[in-house]
């Protein structure tokens, strides 16, 4: 149970959080304050238990550890998908052919929101610093890394752009991704991650308690973000692992589509 319990957690705190974001993204826009409000003090509540956790070694202290880092990574998602901290360009690409000028303007589209995170993960690395249990750092950067490289791929060209993950007040988004079989980035990613997701496995073995654990839900979180990558180029939708948390967007794209016939 001590190896199956860390990738369950993870696949757990993955697919549920995801869905929990999806669903409170697809409720009318006027619900938005209230769910940002609510979201905020929970992150907040989450950056008090990873500091207060970072000192401890158990198996308990590296879950809350993880989950709490999920907690926060989900209201940095939700700003974003809500359309509060995006970027200070919020329309579509005005070139979407020439290379550079999509490339400018698609850090100005998600400018904020690639500042908010690397500012609290300045703050996590401060509330752990010199604490011997920094899993929570750890969780956040390897979300905020994986994150930058599936914005980078998109950029480049994939299969599947994930458009119908999107909210209305974010379509114009799609404008600065590229559709293609792959690109060169990917491969180099998936064997990066994959050779990563090993030495973490193999690290785990020699260690007991919470630094096991850890390396454990490092793994497992990794192994999903690598999933994540090949659904890029894959020729499955990753939607169905969400259905039940995408009706209200489904609707809307149903209605829309409705209405240009």
């Amino acid at each position: 149970m001590d190896y199956l319990l860390p990738p369950l957690a993870a696949v757990l705190a993955w697919w549920f959080g995801t869905g929990v974001v999806m669903f409170l993204d697809g409720l009318p826009r006027a619900t938005f304050r209230l769910t940002l409000a609510f979201a905020t003090l929970l992150a907040a509540g989450a950056l008090v238990c990873i500091a207060r956790g970072a000192v401890h070694h158990s198996n308990e202290a590296a879950y809350a550890g993880f989950v709490c880092a999920v907690v926060v990574w989900g209201w940095h998602e939700l700003t974003f998908l809500t359309g509060w901290l995006t970027g200070p360009r919020r329309r579509e690409c005005s070139d979407p052919s020439h290379g550079p000028t999509r490339l400018r303007e698609a850090v100005l589209a998600i400018l904020w929101h690639e500042l908010a995170i690397i500012g609290t993960l300045a703050l996590i690395a401060w509330l752990t610093w010199s604490a011997p249990n920094r899993i929570a750092l750890a969780t956040f950067a390897l979300l905020w890394v994986m994150r930058l490289s599936a914005k980078f791929n998109l950029f480049l060209g994939v299969r599947n752009l994930g458009e119908q993950f999107l909210p209305p007040h974010l379509t114009y988004l799609p404008s600065y991704f590229r559709r293609r079989p792959m690109n060169a980035l990917l491969p180099v990613v998936l064997v990066a991650a994959s050779a990563v997701v090993v030495a973490l496995i193999h690290s785990a073995t020699g260690l007991q308690g919470g630094p096991r654990t850890a390396n454990l839900l490092l793994a497992s979180l990794l192994l999903l973000a690598v999933a994540e990558h090949l659904l890029m180029v894959l020729p499955w939708q990753g939607t169905a692992l969400w259905r039940w948390a995408m009706k209200r967007q489904q609707m809307a794209a149903e209605t829309a589509a409705a209405g240009t016939r």
